[in-house]
């Protein structure tokens, strides 16, 4: 997996101050994506063991809050590969950092509830280790500069805890 980004002291993308790894590689190109040089698998840097120590190293002080995911797209199978045993890891080591993750699938889509390729294996045991979820494509005609951590309307920022544990969609924010 590659990766076209890493945000240290990232205060955009989740609550709190975080790290944000952008993964390259997805096949929704949204119109108007805000990070289109990720749709390409290949763009940006080879994700490797130093890149797995800086971020966790990066995550470190007490100050930081957690680790966000985006991309490109996290729940593309090839990323899932890469990123479920790094998700291992970090809450091994972090136990009370959150995880956020943005995807343009939707949970019902990860979960199988809906077609979709991010349903795999990986994908379900991914989002085990997700604790917020902001999913669903970004809709530049739902675009609204007034929302908090999402593009567009139509996207839900999802507490995959409560929502596992309830069977039901709990939003975060409500």
């Amino acid at each position: 997996m590659n990766y076209g980004e890493i945000k240290k002291n990232d205060i955009a993308n989740g609550e709190g101050v975080r790290t944000s790894l952008f993964v390259s590689g997805c096949r929704h190109h949204c119109k108007n994506c805000f990070n289109e040089a990720t749709w390409d698998f290949g763009y940006g840097k080879l994700f490797t063991e130093e890149t797995v120590k800086e971020i966790l190293d990066s995550c470190s002080p007490d100050w930081i809050n957690g680790l966000s995911l985006l991309g490109g797209e996290p729940f593309e199978p090839e990323n899932q590969k890469v990123l479920l045993p790094f998700l291992i890891m970090f809450k091994e080591r972090f136990k009370n950092k959150d995880v956020w993750c943005y995807s343009g699938f939707t949970i019902e889509e990860i979960l199988g509830k809906k077609p979709s390729r991010a349903f795999t294996d990986t994908g379900g045991e991914m989002l085990s280790y997700i604790d917020i979820l902001v999913d669903g494509r970004f809709v530049e005609e739902k675009k609204d500069i007034s929302l908090v951590f999402r593009g567009s309307s139509n996207q839900r920022i999802i507490d995959v805890k409560k929502t596992l544990e309830e069977k039901k969609i709990v939003l975060y924010f409500e």
